[in-house]
């Protein structure tokens, strides 16, 4: 499973290795003995970059062996739907040996694999065949589970057809549910006048009958299992490779991981940078493609209907046919989803509540200046008191431009909010991923005079402790940090240290995401001529080599960052933080180092929370969220899906009734939001002429900036508790300048 959250990167060549290379008369060998000499180093060089460099001291013996044998199985076959049990049985004789395979190329258990493996793909082909001469009915009683935790592989053919007949008849079943909305969709449309062309058309487009519906359904999913069984049979030595030896580095922690030589620049897939698409983070979720990361400054981020956890079903260019996503590779979805800018996708996905939705992309490049801090000024009608917003999306830092760096941009809106005589200071880090180590620990900075930030140990037992020296403080009034469970890596730095300080109080979600440590990407070519004819490149290791420490010794790993004030989360319901990823590192402490804690005020938590719940437990929105995530919770469990239509789109009904219900629509007015429109200034280049394009882009963003912050309960309950801090610094009668 590719990686929800890569934040701290750090490039550097691997030691050349003491083995062996070829010269110019092995050029004579076989080309299967130079296939299998090279699997050998290849494997030696990913075993001494695990035992050498990983943070994570294990030995690669017969233990480890049988571990990474269970993952080697769920690479293989996650869903349990090509293996029997009695294949199962075969390959299991090998399970205690994936370390001696490494070391000596000798991979008896994936040629064992991959024969049964495409054998199995014939079987369920054939029976495809067999299955489609027939329409599906959607009247009878049938379910099908879809975690295939709850599944063990099918004990004979018998089970595996089966299982398999259920499978094309869900994904028949869903498309025709999906073409009988496409058409509620068009008549909608029609009656609201929406129709993008508004010239008469000479050709009127047919409504489609029940029966057409089903039969386009039908052909589509016979069309679609054809195209998934000859795909999966013309994956190559590289890619069964690759399942093997990542099976061996998943034991040692989720974020290790080799990359052959046509994956080793794409550590996740990722619609961004200067890529024209939709701006978000894709993975392999089973047999589906999920939403992990909304990209800041994207086209999904700026239309706001796509949403982390989305399940993408289908993918449509227009008025042309959707392509059928389910147990198609991240990397093959992408090309679907990647298109020119200003050409719209549409994307059917299945919300966490088990709601569908078509949601309306228009593709564009990534808007660099959108995903830069931010900030405004807040005021709240009932407070009478100007607070400012810093939002800052990303640690971002550009090495070729000092100035360009998000540590700078902060430095300069604290500056600018300071001027307009806030009271006190929110810096929003929500979902923000991580980044540049090193403006977590300027940024630290800002707010204290100098001290330790971030201790980091490395896989050699050595720590390092970075540290602010510059003895100033930038700002020096009251300060809460935001978070939630997407906070990661560097933001959670960040809030760690202003905790320990006592320098902020930190708000959010129950805790943070936990990643608390860093990999390198090690070059696997250093040191080797080629093997035999021609250029060889074994591809990349990226390993796990760092992990972080608090000040205080207590790590962020795993645990993440616990807030001061803990607020309802709407994202309650996921399991997507770094404690629920397997064999991820567990927190530990190492020896605290000493700092002086913040003195010039203090904060009464106690009292912060106690006021905070009063007006929780009176707020409607957060009872619309805290009933949200407990159904969202319940629903989860619910992992066997019904084949009778009535039941499905009953279902589906329903799911859809609680999402209008429970969805956070109307806009507090009483939060105003002003000073914005200098910052986003800051970080556009606006040439001559463009002045009145700009403008018209300014008011479309600044409306969307405001809307935002106007639909977030989490923000107008940190107002308030900025507002009880000021009082009671106040009546403490404890100065302080900003």
């Amino acid at each position: 499973m590719k990686k929800i959250i890569i934040s701290l990167v750090v490039l550097f060549a691997l030691v050349p290795f003491n083995l062996f290379s070829f010269s110019g008369k092995d050029a004579l060998f076989s080309s299967a003995s130079i296939n299998n000499a090279r699997e050998k180093i290849l494997g030696l060089k990913i075993r001494d970059s695990l035992v050498t460099y990983h943070y994570r001291k294990l030995e690669v013996n017969d233990d480890l062996s049988v571990k990474a044998y269970k993952e080697f199985l769920k690479k293989f076959d996650y869903g349990k739907q090509f293996f029997l049990q009695s294949d199962i049985k075969k390959l299991d004789r090998f399970k205690k040996n994936m370390d001696d395979m490494l070391a000596n190329g000798d991979h008896q258990l994936l040629n064992e694999a991959v024969k049964i493996y495409n054998d199995r793909i014939k079987d369920a082909n054939k029976f495809r065949k067999e299955v489609f001469k027939k329409k599906f009915v959607f009247t009878n009683d049938e379910t099908l589970e879809l975690d295939p935790k709850k599944r063990d592989w099918p004990k004979n053919k018998e089970e595996f057809k089966k299982h398999w007949r259920k499978v094309f008849k869900q994904s028949v079943l869903n498309r025709y549910i999906s073409l009988i909305e496409d058409e509620k969709s068009k008549e909608s449309d029609k009656k609201d006048g929406k129709k993008k062309n508004k010239k008469k058309s000479k050709k009127k487009e047919k409504k489609l009958t029940d029966k057409q519906m089903r039969e386009k359904a039908h052909e589509a999913i016979e069309e679609k299992y054809d195209r998934f069984f000859t795909r999966l049979l013309k994956e190559d030595r590289s890619d069964h490779l690759e399942k093997f030896y990542n099976s061996v580095t998943s034991v040692f922690d989720p974020h290790t991981e080799y990359f052959p030589p046509r994956k080793k620049e794409d550590f996740d897939i990722d619609i961004s940078g200067s890529l024209e698409g939709i701006g978000a983070v894709l993975q392999e979720d089973g047999q589906y493609i999920k939403v992990v990361k909304i990209v800041p400054g994207g086209a999904a981020w700026r239309q706001k209907e796509l949403e982390v956890d989305d399940i993408i079903l289908y993918v449509g260019q227009g008025k042309k046919d959707p392509v059928d996503l389910v147990d198609m590779r991240v990397d093959e979805a992408v090309r679907y989803i990647r298109g020119k800018k200003g050409t719209e996708v549409r994307l059917t996905v299945k919300k966490a509540d088990g709601s569908r939705k078509v949601i309306p992309i228009v593709r564009d490049v990534v808007q660099i200046g959108a995903s830069y801090a931010k900030g405004s000024v807040l005021e709240h009608k009932d407070l009478g008191m100007k607070v400012g917003y810093i939002h800052v999306p990303k640690f971002y830092r550009d090495f070729d431009n000092s100035s360009r760096n998000c540590s700078y941009d902060v430095l300069m809106e604290i500056n600018r909010l300071k001027k307009l005589k806030i009271s006190g200071l929110i810096l929003d880090l929500r979902n923000n991923g991580g980044g540049a180590l090193e403006d977590a620990r300027l940024m630290s900075g800002l707010f204290i005079d100098k001290g330790p930030i971030v201790q980091i140990r490395d896989h050699q037992n050595m720590i390092k402790v970075e540290t602010d020296t510059d003895g100033e403080t930038f700002y020096n009034g009251p300060l809460i940090v935001m978070v939630n469970r997407f906070s990661a890596s560097a933001s959670e730095i960040l809030a760690g240290a202003m905790q320990d300080y006592g320098r902020a109080v930190i708000v959010g979600g129950e805790y943070t995401h936990g990643k608390g440590t860093c990999q390198a990407v090690l070059d696997l070519n250093r040191g080797f001529y080629s093997v035999g004819p021609g250029s060889q490149d074994f591809g990349a290791m990226k390993v796990t080599l760092q992990k972080f420490y608090r000040v205080t010794g207590v790590s962020t790993q795993y645990k993440g960052v616990t807030p001061d004030i803990v607020l309802p989360d709407p994202f309650g319901y996921t399991e997507n933080r770094e404690q629920d990823l397997e064999n991820s590192l567990k927190w530990d402490v190492v020896d605290s180092k000493a700092f002086t804690p913040w003195k010039k005020f203090s904060y009464d938590i106690n009292k912060l929370k106690k006021n905070s719940k009063k007006r929780v437990d009176k707020d409607k929105r957060f009872a619309k969220i805290i009933e949200s995530v407990n159904y969202l919770v319940k629903r989860k469990d619910k992992t066997e899906v019904s084949l009778n239509l009535k039941k499905v789109l009953a279902e589906d009904e329903k799911n859809e009734k609680i999402a209008k219900k429970l969805k956070i629509e109307e806009e507090n007015k009483k939060i105003l939001i002003s000073d914005f429109e200098q910052s986003l200034r800051s970080h556009e280049k606006i040439q001559k002429g463009d002045e009145k394009k700009w403008k018209k882009e300014f008011e479309q963003r600044k409306e969307e900036w405001v809307k935002g912050l106007r639909l977030d309960p989490m923000l107008e309950e940190t107002l308030f508790i900025m507002s009880d801090i000021v009082k009671g610094i106040k009546q403490s009668k404890i100065g302080y300048k900003s």
